[in-house]
């Protein structure tokens, strides 16, 4: 049985067409903050957001300030989903270990993971304030050993948005910005007269921000290339059709381009769903995102079986897929293309994004096929070392090493080979000069 789609939400030319006009605004905005630093910055900071400060970077005393007018309650909530996430991030980088080892005799090779220098985070601001990415970006790149943590967050309407300035500091960044968009972006990667250039971007953002980070890798690192919020929800005859509803509109909220898509087994199920939506939509308070998101990017498909269900989601490669069957850990073993599992009635994509402390920052558009998301190892560069210590097996690896290399015209490798094989072993050095 092939897959019938109830709905379906084909790409259509606006879509690349807006692509393509972001895409020449971000590569003015770098080239321009490239040329002309912090005037360049300013300029993009008071045209996008009407905010020019005598300065973005926000210093201890301010930030104490801010910090003491956030309630409590939500300190103590931001403390409580840091340390869920500084505790899963720890188990990842307990996981990588250094090691060396002797391959021959007198031969040592090794590996070492080494954090990277400085990091910029770039924590959304605008319509919503993503207090979560602090934690996600800044709490990560801590426990992964970054010496220096810059992070940029915009401000909401000309305020400062306190409890991300919270979260960012709790997290432990070492400088705070309050700047937004491509500029924040731009100025980190490349640097500028005030803010210092980072050697890696990680956080998520809108369009714009996605975009810089495209452009702009390479000349630093990259978390992911980062597209609009995506869930994927397999649901059998078992799930619940109302928590299925709520759990797509969940994600649909984040912006009128993020996919929302049910794959199930369940025709009566399917059909259950899409009348609960336009229910549910009708006074959701953000219905002026998440409507538009579900008309014109929404999926609804029915498949045969289970296996079904899982193949088709691994051809989505979506960035959070929910498992809502009878046997929701059955995904485990059945699907390998996703940025987040989330497994059973009991889990939500919501709380990964907010408070379960796996990191959210994720892969889409299909680039779970080759990654996975933001994680300690972001942070890390695995590196090799490489000692020989035994005369004999150099000689042997210079012999090897000779022939090797003249196999692919390498000569000056050869070489380098020889003259080793020559001093521990006499081999012979014909193409050495005379008196040599």
């Amino acid at each position: 049985m092939e897959p019938t789609y109830l709905k379906a939400a084909p790409q259509t030319a606006a879509d690349v067409a807006r692509r393509d006009a972001v895409r020449e605004t971000v590569a003015g905005v770098i080239a321009d903050i490239r040329e002309r630093g912090d005037a360049a910055v300013r300029e993009y900071s008071e045209k996008f957001d009407g905010w020019s400060p005598d300065s973005f970077k926000l210093g201890p005393e301010q930030i104490e300030e801010i910090v003491a007018a956030v309630p409590a309650q939500t300190i103590e909530d931001i403390r409580a989903v840091q340390a869920r996430v500084r505790r899963f991030a720890q188990h990842q980088r307990d996981s990588l270990h250094d090691f060396e080892v002797e391959t021959e005799p007198g031969v040592f090779l090794g590996q070492r993971n080494l954090p990277v220098s400085a990091a910029g985070a770039y924590v959304p601001g605008g319509r919503y304030p993503l207090v979560a990415s602090a934690h996600m970006t800044v709490v990560t790149a801590k426990v992964a050993g970054v010496e220096r943590v810059t992070t940029c967050t915009p401000p909401i309407r000309g305020q400062i948005p306190a409890a991300t300035v919270a979260a960012m500091h709790l997290a432990g960044a070492d400088e705070i910005f309050l700047l937004g968009g491509t500029q924040a972006v731009a100025a980190m990667a490349i640097g500028t007269e005030t803010i210092g250039k980072v050697d890696l971007l990680a956080g998520p953002g809108n369009a714009f921000v996605a975009e810089a980070k495209r452009q702009l890798f390479g000349e630093v690192g990259i978390d992911l290339f980062a597209g609009p919020t995506e869930i994927l929800v397999i649901a059998d005859e078992h799930a619940d059709p109302f928590i299925v509803a709520v759990d797509l509109l969940s994600q649909a909220e984040h912006g009128p381009d993020s996919p929302a898509v049910l794959i199930t087994t369940s025709e009566p199920l399917a059909r259950r769903v899409l009348k609960l939506i336009e229910q549910i939509l009708v006074d959701m308070p953000t219905a002026d995102f998440a409507g538009p998101a579900w008309r014109d990017h929404g999926e609804v498909v029915i498949v045969a079986d289970l296996d079904a269900a899982y193949a088709l989601a691994d051809r989505y490669a979506s960035e959070h897929v929910e498992v809502l069957t009878r046997q929701p850990r059955e995904a485990l073993e059945k699907m390998r293309n996703y940025g987040a599992l989330f497994l059973g009635e009991g889990t939500c994509v919501s709380y990964g994004d907010k408070v379960i402390g796996t990191n959210h920052t994720l892969p889409t558009r299909g680039a779970a096929r080759y990654t996975g998301g933001l994680w300690v190892g972001k942070y890390l560069k695995t590196v090799t070392y490489q000692e020989v210590t035994d005369t004999t097996s150099s000689a042997a690896l210079g012999e090897l090493c000779g022939r090797a290399a003249r196999v692919e015209q390498f000569e000056g490798h050869a070489r380098s080979g020889d003259v080793r094989a020559h001093k521990y072993a006499d081999a012979p050095l014909p193409w050495a000069p005379a008196g040599l």
